[in-house]
């Protein structure tokens, strides 16, 4: 597509301005994992406790995304790259705006999230892999999305007829397979206050420790 003709215009309240309003760093937490990991529910948890300390938030979840913004997309290996590509522009102009925001997808791709991550500064871009075996997250299949790629009912579905590229060098990796929610969302609050994106200025009511 020609873009001699597009040019970025300036801004005039800028990144660092809408932090300092809300009182901590804006960034992208991705979470990926298997169908049935616990993405979003570990996410939209930590959306809650972020918003107990008064941060600005927004989850972007898999099923809710293709709602709308990639309701036109499949799910065929070039469908979920431009899934991922889509999202992570999302984001970035999420974070642009001073937001906390958390992505819940299974992202199956290395090379996606890879190309993710290089719209962010370094360290505005937090992956995080949702480890959970198979066997787990069949059992928690409330979907019977696994049942019915088992019975070939569903073509492409990750974990079983179509790849899961593991994370080689995440943020972090939480065990949603052996721990609770609780527990991995006190890791990824530490996580976010360890690398200063949750300040002392961003406890806010109801925040307290997170340590287990």
């Amino acid at each position: 597509m020609p873009t001699d003709n597009i040019h970025w215009h300036p801004v005039s309240v800028s990144r660092e301005d809408r932090e300092a309003g809300n009182r901590h760093k804006s960034a992208l937490v991705w979470f990926t994992g298997l169908s049935g990991a616990g993405k979003s529910t570990v996410a939209h948890e930590v959306e809650r406790r972020l918003h107990q300390r008064g941060c600005s938030t927004y989850v972007l979840d898999g099923d809710n995304v293709r709602h709308g913004l990639c309701v036109d997309l499949g799910f065929s290996a070039l469908d979920r790259v431009e899934n991922i590509r889509r999202v992570g522009e999302v984001g970035k102009l999420f974070v642009d705006a001073g937001l906390l925001v958390l992505t819940a997808f299974i992202s199956p791709y290395r090379e996606d999230r890879a190309r993710v991550r290089t719209l962010f500064e370094p360290g505005r871009f937090i992956e995080v892999y949702c480890e959970c075996p198979i066997a787990i997250c069949e059992q928690r299949d409330v979907k019977g999305l696994y049942r019915k790629a088992r019975e070939g009912l569903m073509q492409e579905f990750t974990g079983i007829s179509a790849p899961y590229e593991i994370p080689q060098a995440p943020e972090l990796v939480l065990n949603t397979g052996k721990q609770s929610i609780e527990e991995c969302v006190s890791r990824v609050m530490r996580l976010l206050e360890e690398r200063s994106i949750l300040t002392a200025d961003s406890a806010g009511p109801g925040s307290g420790p997170d340590v287990q």
